[in-house]
């Protein structure tokens, strides 16, 4: 990805983003573009050169963009409500598509961002989605995710984490590694679950659902996949 990128204000709010390829058209058949959603700790520029490689590969365009509190977005309040990822699914990504004028879209998640596509994909009218594609999802706790959490905590205090997290986020790197930490480490996240929304996505829907995950992926198992199959049919 480039080291300059545009903005988009939604909901009140700057949001960096990145253009790959020509911005949609007023058609409503025209082709989709390829929404990307970060990780926990990621950002436009950690993408790196992968959603190039996505864009190059299918033809389509693409749109990536930080979430408030990440990388040159706008900060954002701390400490985050657990119902961060509900809040980007269901207010944030709509108002972002809107905006953007993204009419037709297939949504490109990693790990929270694969969990606010399905958030999205099962608790919205979504008009447009054509399919998701969910890497590393989490629909529900295991003891392995709060455990590689809590080890990434303790070296973001005491080695060098933050500063290499600071080149990415800036003045954002707090916002960026507590608003994801402190949630999923909290007593109030042990009953977190968003299984509630699969069946909308088969049911009423049928949108193509591709999930890929890591066996060596130490914030969640293979589990995670099949309550997913599980949910949408």
């Amino acid at each position: 990805m480039a080291n300059s990128y545009d903005s988009i204000e939604v909901l009140g709010q700057r949001l960096e983003c990145a253009w790959l390829g020509p911005k949609p058209s007023n058609d409503p058949d025209g082709p989709p573009t390829l929404v990307f959603l970060h990780e926990g700790l990621g950002c436009v520029a950690l993408w790196r050169d992968f959603p190039e490689q996505l864009v190059a590969a299918t033809g389509l365009s693409g749109f990536v963009y930080s979430r408030q509190g990440y990388g040159g977005s706008e900060p954002c309040e701390l400490p985050r409500p657990i119902t961060y990822m509900h809040d980007e699914g269901l207010q944030v990504l709509p108002a972002l598509l809107a905006a953007a004028g993204i009419k037709r879209a297939i949504l490109v998640g990693h790990s929270d961002g694969a969990s606010i596509a399905l958030i999205y994909a099962g608790g919205t009218p979504s008009p447009g989605l054509l399919g998701i594609i969910l890497e590393a999802p989490h629909v529900f706790m295991e003891d392995c995710n709060t455990d590689a959490i809590a080890q990434v905590r303790e070296a973001y205090v005491k080695t060098d984490l933050r500063a290499r997290l600071g080149k990415y986020h800036g003045d954002n790197v707090d916002c960026a590694f507590r608003g994801w930490s402190e949630p999923w480490l909290g007593e109030g996240f042990a009953t977190w679950n968003l299984e509630e929304y699969l069946p909308n996505i088969c049911a009423e829907k049928a949108v193509p659902t591709l999930i890929i995950q890591g066996i060596s992926d130490e914030y969640g198992t293979i589990a995670q996949c099949q309550a997913i199959e599980r949910g949408i049919g």
